[in-house]
């Protein structure tokens, strides 16, 4: 059957983001070393859905507490339209803990200052935990990590963030293992300055970061930052969604040979460079060239019990890690955010 061609759904969640953000533009790491605020529109009470059949148990939480948020960038509808304030209360309603931005503006609702965010955040029982900044930009006045680090870093302190990141790959000076060392230099860099204010930098992932470096299919892409950039300096978010597309797509090198990797070992080999998740769900589709069809959190097929328990298992780590429920374009933004509260809260370790 031919298909209609479709936009790449990955191009478009990084570009759409980039436009919230204001910006412009925004195998082993070991066998690389060795080779080279307005009134709230009603909400529906509808009660939380019934937990998926097999997650619930006799095991205490995998989920640990406190640790629940949210990317505002599954709710970037709600807040350009109803503003920070409504969309707070509604996280507090379902349960969550935590925020991480992805902008600080609210749209129509009209202007706020970091203040009255962050107080607004506070009075919600929600703590700002991290924030998505673009990498780079040909505007040299533009909002990024490149063009206005101080900027940047002014207002993660002014809002408490103890991380601000960036959602763009360090494709910055193209996709060869030098460039990628590049980029890390640069990652290094606003890694220190961040660290000086008693802030973690870190870098979220899509898929492509899983793929072959262009000078040396041998070596993958993602080994590059991680060998290349301080531990103490750079830390990863890790987008658990786009890990595993990551996983289809390039499980193989570009001359066919097997390369399979699994996302749960990056972070189990080392957990303290991964301090933010990104949890949002797939439904396996081997004919989709991602491999997976996002969808809230509990319908699909990734399976969070066990790659949460995984983490939370690991002696000292269990409340170490920050879970950020997020989709990239949700039917219904608050329905999103219930559900996927009431899914992850629903989670029970195995005895």
């Amino acid at each position: 059957m031919s298909r209609i061609p479709q936009p790449d759904p990955e191009l478009t969640h990084r570009l759409t983001r980039r436009g919230m953000l204001g910006v412009a533009a925004g195998a082993t790491a070991a066998a690389l070393l060795g080779a080279a605020a307005t009134p709230a529109t009603a909400v529906p009470t509808t009660p939380a859905p019934a937990p998926a059949p097999g997650s619930a148990g006799r095991g205490r939480p995998v989920l640990p507490p406190g640790r629940l948020g949210i990317q505002l960038y599954s709710l970037r509808d709600k807040v350009s339209t109803l503003g920070f304030a409504p969309v707070f209360a509604e996280l507090e309603k379902y349960g969550y803990d935590e925020v991480e931005f992805a902008g600080y503006t609210q749209g129509s609702a009209g202007p706020i200052t970091l203040a009255q965010l962050r107080r607004l955040a506070r009075n919600h029982g929600l703590k700002p935990i991290g924030s998505h900044v673009g990498y780079y930009s040909d505007d040299p006045n533009a909002y990024t990590f490149a063009q206005n680090l101080t900027k940047v870093l002014d207002d993660a302190e002014a809002l408490g963030l103890k991380h601000i990141g960036t959602a763009a790959g360090p494709f910055r000076y193209g996709s060869t293992v030098d460039a990628w060392k590049r980029a890390a230099e640069d990652f290094n860099t606003y890694g220190a300055a961040a660290r000086a204010r008693g802030i973690k930098f870190y870098q979220h992932n899509h898929s492509e970061e899983f793929s072959f470096a262009a000078d040396d299919p041998g070596v993958r892409l993602y080994d590059v930052l991680l060998a290349e950039t301080d531990p103490d300096l750079v830390y990863l978010e890790m987008d658990i969604y786009w890990a595993y597309v990551g996983q289809f797509r390039f499980s193989r090198r570009p001359d066919g040979t097997p390369a399979p990797f699994e996302p749960l070992d990056y972070v189990l080999a080392q957990p303290h460079r991964y301090p933010l998740f990104h949890v949002k769900d797939g439904e396996s589709d081997p004919s989709n060239p991602y491999g997976y069809r996002m969808v809230d959190v509990g319908d699909g097929d990734i399976d969070y019990r066990r790659f949460i328990s995984a983490v939370t298992r690991l002696r000292g780590e269990r409340t170490a890690h920050h879970w950020q429920a997020e989709h990239d374009d949700p039917g219904d933004s608050f329905t999103f955010a219930r559900r996927s509260s009431a899914h992850l809260h629903s989670l029970r370790e195995k005895c």
